[in-house]
């Protein structure tokens, strides 16, 4: 009987470890991301990047807190899942502030910057995607860090959708416009964890 037991948390631990070297990865990637993003997004006046790179902060700052609670009990999780909500919440109404006032200036994005670094962003985000993939149906902590990699690779298609619309039209609105829907996917998301994360906290109440 013992060993059934022994063989359960044994399993357990090897989940757990599993889960901490996903995560560990996809922390790393992001940073890395957010670093290249911000930087390039200032420079090239581009507030789509500048909301991508956001994308990737807050998904760093889930991928650390998910780290904590990996190993912890459910409501624990879903605590973290809550948390991480409401970053995702607070990042959604920070881009529409920032477009809000950037509308008040003259905005001239660099669409080929915009372009170069988001594609660069792409191979990383969907890498993170592919390693997170297997863990996404696990518990609600994994599911909301697989639903903010989603979230990424919408966001880096939607830049250089935006930067080639730059090019095109000579126009500062497609990275506007991009940044507003990164904003929308942010608080969808947002509504989405906080919605699991309740549910899942009063199901183990």
């Amino acid at each position: 009987m013992s060993g059934g037991c022994c063989d359960v948390d044994t399993v357990d631990q090897l989940a757990n470890g599993e889960r901490r070297k996903t995560l560990y990865a996809v922390l790393a990637i992001n940073l890395l991301m957010f670093v290249i993003e911000l930087g390039t997004g200032l420079w090239a006046d581009s507030k789509a990047l500048v909301a991508d790179s956001a994308d990737n902060l807050g998904d760093s700052l889930v991928y650390a807190m998910s780290l904590f609670v990996v190993a912890r009990s459910i409501r624990w999780r879903a605590g973290a899942a809550f948390a991480k909500g409401l970053i995702q919440l607070a990042f959604g109404l920070g881009i529409v502030i920032s477009i809000m006032v950037s509308l008040l200036g003259s905005p001239q994005p660099i669409g080929v910057a915009m372009v170069a670094v988001a594609a660069i962003a792409l191979i990383g985000n969907v890498v993170c995607l592919g390693l997170l993939m297997k863990h996404r149906n696990e518990d609600v902590n994994m599911r909301s860090v697989w639903l903010c990699s989603r979230n990424d690779v919408i966001g880096n298609l939607g830049v250089i959708v935006s930067g080639g619309l730059v090019i095109l039209l000579d126009s500062f609105w497609p990275d506007i416009i991009v940044a507003s829907l990164v904003g929308v996917v942010f608080l969808h998301t947002a509504y989405e964890v906080l919605r699991d994360a309740s549910r899942s906290w009063r199901s183990n109440a």
